[in-house]
C-alpha cells in the first residue's frame, strides 16, 4: 500500500496539471492499434467500391477474383444479402421520415462514389487489394443528385426511386412570439445565405476492423477503431443476427475520431459476416483515400438566416431555414446531426421569437453524420456571422451589439428562446478578459489608420461569443427528440485487497485523456495516490455497460459517474470502519483516505486497510456483503453549457488574397477544470479544426458526383506551420447541474473559431464592399471577392465570391446578399 499524508496536506488532484498516464505507451510505440492486431490464420479483406456516383448494377462477377493468387473467397452484395440486415439509423427525427434500406454491400444500385460493390478475402492485404481489379461489374449510369435545391424540384432524378422523393424529412421548431409578427415591427431585417461546406474527418488512425470467431461456442470478438464499442455491439448483433451475449467488442488504442468513429459502419458488419462464413479471423484496414470516400463526412448545409432588430440594436427575432445534405443513406445519427444545432442558433442572446426549419435532402454523395461539434458549429457560425452583418447594417461595433443582447450573469439560470435552461455562465467576464489579452481598442485604432492611408494589407477583427450544449442527455429529452438510446453513463470502482483501485468506465476514449482525469477524480474522492488508480475501458466484456464517447459527454456524464461511484465506496467503507473502530458512523471523519474518530485521532483506519479487511471478511458488520466495490449509473438532469469569447485578427493582402492570422485569443468557460493541461490540449485541437474549416478544408465534387478532393494532395489539412500561436485563457463558472461543476471542453474550440476567423476576413474587406467570402476562404476566393466588389463600385456583387469553375459541395452557389431593410 502506498503511504499517504494524514494531516490534510495531501495535494488535491482535481485542478492539477498532471502529465497524461496514457502517453508513455502511445509515444513509445507500445500501442495496440486495431491494425497492429494479428492472430493465427488471419485473412485480409478488401472492398471494391463504386467509381460512379449513381448507377444500376447489372452484373457483378467475382469468380475471376477467386482465381487470383492468395485469394480465399470473394462475395458480391447479393452473396452477403441473406446474412445481413440493413445498416441502422437510430434517430428517426419525425414520424414520416423517409428511411431507405442501406445494404452493407450494394445489391441493385450504387448511390455514391465509394459505395461498396464486392468484397475479396485473401491471405494478405496486398493480394486482396490486387484481386479487386479482377471483379467484373457492369453498370448502367443514372443521373447524379448533387444540388440540394434542385433535388427537391419536381421531376428531379431520385436517389432512392422506390421512395418517390429526395426529401428525407422536414423538422420545424417555433418558439416565443410569432416570427412574422415580430418581423413586422422590426426597424431592420437582415437576411443572408451561408454555406457550410462538406468536411472530411482526418483522424490520425484510419478505421480498421478485426474479427476473431470461436466456432465451437459461436462467439465472436470484434476489434474496431471505434468511439462506441457498446453501441457497436448492440447494433452489430441486430444487423448480423449474432446473439449479443456471443459478441464481444473491443476498442483498443484508438487514434482519434472527431465523430467519424461515432458510427456503425458496413465494414464491421461485412467482416463479421465473412468471418462467420469462413470460420477464420478477418482483418480490414482502410487506406486514407478509401476513408475519404467511405468514412462519413461532416457539415454540408445551406443556411438561410434572417434576423430582425430595432434601430438601437435590440434583437426581436431569428429565422433559420436549413437544407441539410444527408448524402446517399441515413447512417447512425445522420438525420439528427443538424438538429443538434437547432437549439443553439439563438446562442447567448435574448429575443422574442425564433423560427427554425430543417429539411433533410438525399444526394448521391457520401453520407454525412457527426463531425466535431455536430450541428453546434454550424449554428454558432450562422448566428455569429449574422450578428456581424446586423452590426454593420446598424453602424455599430460588433461587440457592442452583442453586449446589448446577451444574457446577463445575474440572470442565470435562464431559459433561452429555444427552450434550453442555461444553468450558469458569465459572458461579460469571459469577454472582458479576452478583450484585455487581445488589445481590442488598439487593434481597432490600427485598423482605422490602415484604412486612412489605404494600406493594401487590411486588418480585420473577428468576434465569436458562443455557448454550446454538450454532455448529451438527459434520456427523457432524447426520447422526446425520437433518439433511440438514452444519455446515461456508468462507472464502477473496484477496491482491490492490496489497496489499489480499478475504475471501470463506460466511456471509450480516443485521445481525450480519460485515464488521467478519471484517476484524478477517483484519487481525490477515495484519498488514494493518483498512481494507484487504473482505468479499464473499451471492452464490452470487462466494461459491460456504457454509452461511450461523443458530444463532450465523457466528463460531464462519465466523470460524474466515477465521482459518485467513488463516494459510494467511501460510504460502504465507512460502515466497516465504524465497526472496526467501535464507533458510530456519524462520529467518523474521512480525510485524505483515512477514517478517524472525532476527538480520537489515533483511532483510525485507511481506506486501503478497509479494502483488505473486507477481502478477508473476518470481521464485518452483520448482514454486510464482503465488498466495498460500488457502481453508479447517472442520467443527467440537463445538458451542460460551456461558453466563451474568441477574438481573431487577420491581415489580408488585397492584391493577392493572402490571409494571415496575426492574433488569436480565446477565453473559454468550461466550468470546473479537472486537468488544465488536458483542457489546453483540447482547446488547441478544436481551434485547429475550426480554423481549418474557415481557411483550408472542403470536400469538392465534380458535376458527375466524383470526389475530386479524395486525397491529402487535394484536401488541405493544415499542419502546425499553417496555424498561428494561440493565446488561451479561462474563466470558471461551475455548472450547477452536476456535483463536479464540470461542463465539457472537447468541441468548444471548433465551435467558436470558424466564425471568429470568417468575421475577421469580412471585417477587413467590408470597406471595399465585401459582405461574405464562402468557406474555405482561400487566397483565390478572397482575391476574387475583392476584385468583384471593386468592379461593382465598392458594393459586393451578389454571389460572385466563389471562384469560377469551383463546384460547391452543397451544389448551390451563394444567393444574393440582401441589405438590411428599414
Amino acid at each position: 500500500m502506498t503511504a499517504q499524508p494524514t494531516d490534510g496536506t495531501r495535494e488535491r488532484e482535481v485542478g492539477r496539471a498532471r502529465a497524461r498516464k496514457e502517453d508513455a505507451h502511445l509515444v513509445t510505440g507500445q500501442t495496440t492499434w486495431t491494425d497492429n492486431i494479428s492472430v493465427p490464420g488471419m485473412l485480409h479483406m478488401a472492398v471494391l467500391r463504386s467509381p460512379m456516383a449513381h448507377a444500376r448494377i447489372d452484373r457483378v462477377d467475382v469468380a475471376p477474383a477467386r482465381q487470383r493468387p492468395g485469394v480465399v473467397a470473394a462475395y458480391s452484395g447479393r452473396d452477403l444479402a441473406d446474412g445481413l440486415a440493413s445498416m441502422p439509423c437510430v434517430w428517426p427525427v419525425t414520424e414520416d421520415i423517409v428511411m431507405p434500406d442501406h445494404p452493407p454491400v450494394a445489391v441493385d444500385e450504387v448511390r455514391y462514389a465509394g459505395d461498396a460493390v464486392a468484397v475479396v478475402v485473401a491471405r494478405d492485404r496486398y493480394a486482396a487489394a490486387d484481386a479487386l481489379e479482377a471483379v467484373e461489374v457492369d453498370y448502367t449510369p443514372l443521373d447524379p443528385v448533387l444540388d440540394l435545391e434542385d433535388a427537391l424540384a419536381e421531376g428531379a432524378p431520385l436517389v432512392h426511386a422506390d421512395k418517390g422523393t429526395n426529401k428525407c424529412y422536414v423538422w420545424p421548431l417555433s418558439t416565443g412570439e410569432d416570427y412574422d409578427s415580430v418581423r413586422e415591427r422590426a426597424d431592420v431585417v437582415v437576411r443572408r445565405r451561408f454555406l457550410q461546406q462538406r468536411l472530411i474527418p482526418n483522424a490520425m488512425e484510419p478505421r480498421a476492423v478485426v474479427v476473431t470467431p470461436i466456432a465451437a461456442s459461436g462467439e465472436y470478438t470484434l476489434y474496431s477503431a471505434t468511439q462506441i464499442p457498446h453501441i457497436v455491439r448492440i447494433l452489430m448483433s441486430m444487423v448480423t443476427g449474432i446473439p449479443e451475449q456471443k459478441l464481444r467488442v473491443i476498442a483498443p488504442d484508438v487514434g482519434g475520431g472527431f465523430g467519424s468513429k461515432l458510427q456503425v459502419y458496413p465494414e464491421e458488419a461485412v467482416a463479421l459476416a465473412v468471418a462467420r462464413k469462413l470460420g477464420r479471423p478477418v482483418k480490414w484496414t482502410e487506406s486514407r483515400s478509401e476513408g475519404y470516400l467511405a468514412t462519413h463526412h461532416g457539415r454540408g448545409q445551406i443556411q438561410d438566416v434572417e434576423i430582425a432588430a430595432t434601430r438601437d440594436g435590440k434583437l426581436l427575432g431569428l429565422k433559420v431555414d436549413l437544407l441539410a445534405d444527408m448524402g446517399a443513406y441515413l447512417m447512425l445519427i445522420t438525420p439528427g446531426t443538424p438538429l443538434l444545432g437547432a437549439f443553439m442558433y439563438p446562442a447567448i442572446y435574448k429575443m422574442d421569437a425564433y423560427a427554425f426549419t430543417c429539411t433533410g435532402v438525399f444526394t448521391t454523395r457520401t453520407p454525412t453524420d457527426a463531425y466535431r461539434g455536430a450541428g453546434r458549429p454550424e449554428a454558432t457560425f450562422a448566428i455569429e456571422r449574422i450578428m456581424d452583418e446586423l452590426a454593420a447594417e446598424l453602424g455599430m461595433d460588433p461587440l457592442e451589439l452583442r453586449r446589448r443582447n446577451w444574457i446577463g450573469h445575474d440572470e442565470f439560470p435562464y431559459t433561452s428562446i429555444a427552450g434550453l435552461t442555461y444553468d450558469s455562465g458569465n459572458y461579460e467576464a469571459a469577454t472582458d478578459k479576452a478583450l484585455s489579452l487581445f488589445g481590442y481598442d488598439g487593434m481597432r485604432a490600427e485598423q482605422q489608420e490602415r484604412l486612412r492611408r489605404d494600406d493594401p494589407v487590411r486588418l480585420g477583427i473577428g468576434v465569436s461569443t458562443y455557448t454550446e450544449m454538450c454532455g448529451i442527455a438527459p434520456s427523457r429529452v432524447l426520447r422526446d427528440l425520437r433518439y433511440a438510446a438514452g444519455g446515461w453513463e456508468t462507472a464502477s470502482i473496484r477496491m482491490l485487497p492490496t489497496g489499489k483501485v480499478e475504475v471501470v468506465t463506460g466511456t471509450s476514449p480516443h485521445g481525450q485523456g480519460h485515464v488521467t482525469c478519471w484517476s484524478q477524480i477517483a484519487a481525490d474522492v477515495l484519498g488514494v495516490p493518483f498512481e494507484d488508480v487504473e482505468v479499464v475501458h473499451g471492452d464490452t466484456r470487462t466494461a459491460p455497460q456504457g454509452m461511450d464517447t461523443y458530444g463532450s459527454r465523457s466528463l460531464v456524464v462519465g466523470g460524474v459517474a466515477v465521482h459518485t461511484a467513488a463516494q459510494k465506496v467511501v460510504e460502504k467503507a465507512r460502515r466497516v470502519a465504524a465497526h472496526l473502530l467501535e464507533a458510530s458512523e456519524s462520529d467518523l471523519e474521512f480525510t485524505d483516505g483515512v477514517f478517524s474518530v472525532k476527538g480520537s485521532p489515533d483511532a483510525r483506519r485507511t481506506i486501503q486497510e478497509i479494502a483488505f479487511e473486507t477481502f478477508s471478511s473476518h470481521d464485518l458488520p452483520d448482514g454486510m456483503e464482503p465488498t466495498i466495490n460500488a457502481e453508479h449509473v447517472v442520467d443527467p438532469d440537463n445538458f451542460s453549457y460551456p461558453h466563451g469569447t474568441h477574438l481573431c485578427a487577420v491581415e489580408i493582402d488585397t492584391e493577392t488574397g493572402e490571409t494571415r492570422i496575426r492574433s488569436y485569443v480565446c477565453v473559454d468557460d468550461v466550468g470546473r477544470v479537472i486537468n488544465p493541461t488536458i483542457v489546453e490540449g483540447q482547446v488547441h485541437g478544436g481551434l485547429a479544426q475550426g480554423i481549418a474549416q474557415a481557411l483550408y478544408e472542403e470536400a469538392v465534387y465534380d458535376a458527375d458526383g466524383n470526389l475530386v478532393s479524395g486525397t491529402m494532395a487535394d484536401y488541405l489539412v493544415p499542419s502546425a506551420m499553417d496555424l498561428p500561436e494561440f493565446t488561451t485563457e479561462r474563466t470558471e463558472t461551475p455548472a450547477t447541474t452536476n456535483p463536479l461543476g464540470v461542463k465539457g471542453v472537447g468541441e468548444a474550440g471548433t465551435i467558436a473559431s470558424t466564425p471568429a476567423v470568417v468575421n475577421a476576413i469580412v471585417d477587413a474587406l467590408r470597406p471595399l464592399g465585401v459582405t461574405d467570402v464562402p468557406m474555405p476562404c482561400t487566397p483565390e476566393r478572397v482575391w476574387r471577392a475583392v476584385r468583384q466588389a471593386r468592379a461593382a463600385g465598392g458594393r459586393s456583387a451578389p454571389g460572385l465570391a466563389r471562384p469560377e469553375g469551383d463546384v460547391p459541395t452543397t451544389g448551390q452557389a451563394p444567393a444574393p446578399s440582401e441589405e438590411g431593410m428599414a
